[in-house]
C-alpha cells in the first residue's frame, strides 16, 4: 500500500528571468513579472521587509472582507490587456486580474518540474488537470502526452487556449473543457477512463458553469476518491494543492493515504513556497500540498 512519509517537505520555487519574489514582509510581497513590479497582500509574510522603500508599478489593496474584495492601484502605466512571459518554453500572458492574481501561480513551477520528472521518457501519457486555470501547467505537461484541461471558468479556458497559441502549441493534444471538475471526474469514472497523472488545484470556494457550488472541506474527499478510481498501479502521480485554508498538510496527506491505500508508492505532504531574490533569501510559504507518486 502507499506509504505516508510523516515528515513534512518544503517545495521551494526559485525566481527566473520573467518572475521573482523581490522582497516580502509586514503582510505584503513585492514581485517582478517581466518588466513590471507589483505589491500584493501576503498574510504569511510576518517578518520585516529587507527594503523599506518598495517601488512598484501597481499594488493590490484588499477590501475589508478577508475572503475577497479589493482593487488595483497603479503608480505607473501597465498594459491592461496583459504582457507576455515565459517559463521553460511555455509562453503565457500575465495580467492584473480583479482577484489579485496575475494570470498564473509562480509557486507551481517546482510542481510542474516534479511532474515532468515523474513522466520522464513518456510521450503518450494520459494526464488530467483539474481546476486548470490559464493552462501554464497543462502546456508544460503536454509534451508528455494527452492532457484533459478542466476549469469551470469560460474566461480561464479561453485564456488557456490563447496561451497555447502564444506558445505555438495549438497542435498539442489538449482537450480544453469548460466543466465542473467534480462532475467531469465522476463521468470519467463511469466511462472507465484511466490517467497516468492528475493535478488537482481546487479553490476554497467556487461555482461551476451551471451554478454548481464548490466548498473545499465538503467536496474534496469525494473528488479525491473519484480521482483514485482514475488511477491504477501503473499510474505515476497525483498532486493536490490547497490555498488559503486553516488546515495542515498532514490532513491532506491523510486524505491521500486513505484514498490510495491499495496502490503502491508513497505519499508526501508539506508546503509550497517561493524563495526571495538576492542575498540571504527567505522562503515565503504560499500553499500546502500532498502528493502520491508511484515509486515502483
Amino acid at each position: 500500500m502507499a506509504r505516508l512519509i510523516e515528515q513534512p517537505l518544503v517545495m521551494a520555487g526559485e525566481g527566473w528571468s520573467d518572475y521573482g519574489l523581490v522582497d516580502s514582509g509586514h503582510g505584503r510581497k513585492l514581485e517582478r513579472y517581466g518588466p513590471y513590479r507589483f505589491i500584493r497582500p501576503e498574510p504569511q509574510a510576518m517578518w520585516a521587509p529587507r527594503d523599506a522603500d518598495w517601488q512598484a508599478h501597481g499594488e493590490f489593496v484588499p477590501g475589508s472582507d478577508e475572503d475577497g474584495g479589493g482593487r488595483w492601484q497603479f503608480a505607473q502605466d501597465v498594459p491592461r490587456e496583459g504582457w507576455p512571459l515565459a517559463w521553460e518554453g511555455v509562453r503565457f500572458t500575465a495580467q492584473c486580474t480583479p482577484f489579485r492574481h496575475l494570470g498564473f501561480f509562480p509557486d507551481m513551477a517546482p510542481v510542474w518540474r516534479w511532474m515532468g520528472e515523474r513522466l520522464g521518457g513518456c510521450e503518450d501519457a494520459e494526464l488530467l488537470n483539474l481546476f486548470g486555470y490559464t493552462g501554464v501547467g497543462t502546456l508544460a505537461l503536454s509534451r508528455f502526452g494527452r492532457v484533459a484541461h478542466v476549469d469551470a471558468s469560460k474566461k480561464s479556458v479561453a485564456r488557456a487556449r490563447a496561451n497555447a497559441a502564444l506558445s505555438g502549441l495549438e497542435d498539442r493534444p489538449v482537450r480544453w473543457l469548460v466543466d465542473d471538475a467534480a462532475k467531469f471526474t465522476a463521468r470519467e469514472v463511469r466511462r472507465g477512463r484511466r490517467y497516468d497523472g492528475i493535478i488537482l488545484d481546487p479553490p476554497k470556494f467556487g461555482r461551476g458553469p451551471n451554478g454548481e457550488v464548490w466548498r473545499l472541506e465538503e467536496g474534496l474527499p469525494g473528488l479525491v476518491a473519484d480521482c483514485r478510481r482514475l488511477l491504477d498501479a501503473d499510474s505515476r502521480f497525483l498532486f493536490l494543492t490547497v490555498y488559503a485554508v486553516r488546515m495542515s498538510s498532514l490532513a491532506l496527506g491523510g486524505l491521500l493515504t486513505s484514498a490510495m491505500q491499495d496502490l503502491p508508492g508513497e505519499i508526501q505532504h508539506g508546503d509550497l513556497s517561493v524563495r526571495e531574490d538576492g542575498k540571504d533569501p527567505r522562503l515565503l510559504p504560499t500553499a500546502i500540498f500532498a502528493r502520491w507518486s508511484n515509486t515502483g
